[in-house]
């Protein structure tokens, strides 16, 4: 919002401190993106900027290292090149979609049977499936470790897959919740008395007006399983290597600059996603009649 024009000169003061605090603030938590960014386009074997870097010089400039991450092998790259990125990247999308589509049917149904003001005991169902929002990862991790070994669902795509559901599911109950919040239940009367049953209600007439906030909730199960890390070194193996358990793998084994090209992409991903959620947070309210100011 803009100062007035009658705003005094303290005001004026405190209005343009705070703006100046909220941007140090930004560039504090943006800082580490604005280095990972140009690095992965630097030539060097090593996360540094080289003096042919900084100059601009061509030499200093190379897309060696996303040909590397992409498998495509060339005299230019000097390190081995496999698959084991693209590898990573496949399983992080075939989980993180699958496990997706189950947290958002699960997450709906249950916001649904939550939003309703005589479902009994609400309170304490909705402390336990947010659990997984609160208790530290490695504590549910390990508990998954223990739980789905006596299953035989260990080193499996299936286990995995049913980890990260475990954990993107809080995430579709509080957005689907948040968008019943206000949800006018009338509707659903009058849909009842003009002959329509409850799965045409369903689907004509809630999913439309709660469709941003699925979708949402999606999103952010989705990214929760594409950046878990814990969860994939307790419960799968080498063949479930997702692109989180790659990376941290070559910090530790091999420091390579493919690392932060796959940064940079995560950091695209991340950014059209939070752009996404945003234009259905507007969608909601264009829908249920609120404007912006």
């Amino acid at each position: 919002m803009a100062l007035p024009v009658y705003a005094t000169t303290p005001q004026r003061i405190g209005y343009y401190s705070f703006l100046t605090y909220c941007g140090l603030v930004f560039f504090f938590l943006v800082a580490p993106i604005f280095i990972v960014l140009p690095l992965s386009f630097s030539s060097s074997p090593f996360f540094e900027f080289t003096r042919e870097f900084m100059t601009l010089d061509p030499s200093g400039w190379s897309l060696k290292w996303y040909k590397q991450m992409v498998n495509i092998c060339g005299v230019e790259v000097t390190t081995v090149c496999t698959d084991k990125w693209m590898r990573g990247t496949v399983n992080s999308f075939y989980i993180g979609i699958v496990s997706t589509f189950i947290a958002t049917g699960l997450g709906t149904v249950a916001a649904l049977g939550l939003s309703r003001p005589h479902m009994p005991f609400r309170a304490l169902i909705m402390a336990i499936l947010i659990s997984p929002m609160i208790v530290p990862l490695i504590i549910t991790a390990a508990g998954m470790f223990f739980f789905y070994s006596k299953l035989g669902l260990t080193h499996s795509y299936t286990g995995l897959i049913l980890a990260h559901t475990a954990l993107g599911t809080p995430f579709v109950v509080i957005t689907v919740t948040a968008t019943l919040t206000g949800f006018d239940n009338n509707l659903i009367r009058a849909s009842q008395s003009l002959g329509g049953d409850t799965m045409k209600t369903f689907f004509k007439v809630i999913m439309p007006l709660i469709l941003p906030g699925v979708i949402s909730g999606a999103l952010f199960a989705f990214i929760t399983s594409f950046d878990e890390v814990v969860v994939v070194l307790f419960v799968g193996s080498v063949e479930q290597v997702t692109i989180p358990r790659q990376m941290w793998a070559g910090l530790r084994q091999e420091i390579s600059p493919v690392i932060l090209c796959m940064a940079t992409c995560l950091v695209a991903l991340s950014i059209g996603l939070l752009t996404t959620v945003e234009l259905l947070r507007r969608r909601s309210e264009r829908l249920r009649g609120i404007k912006n100011r």
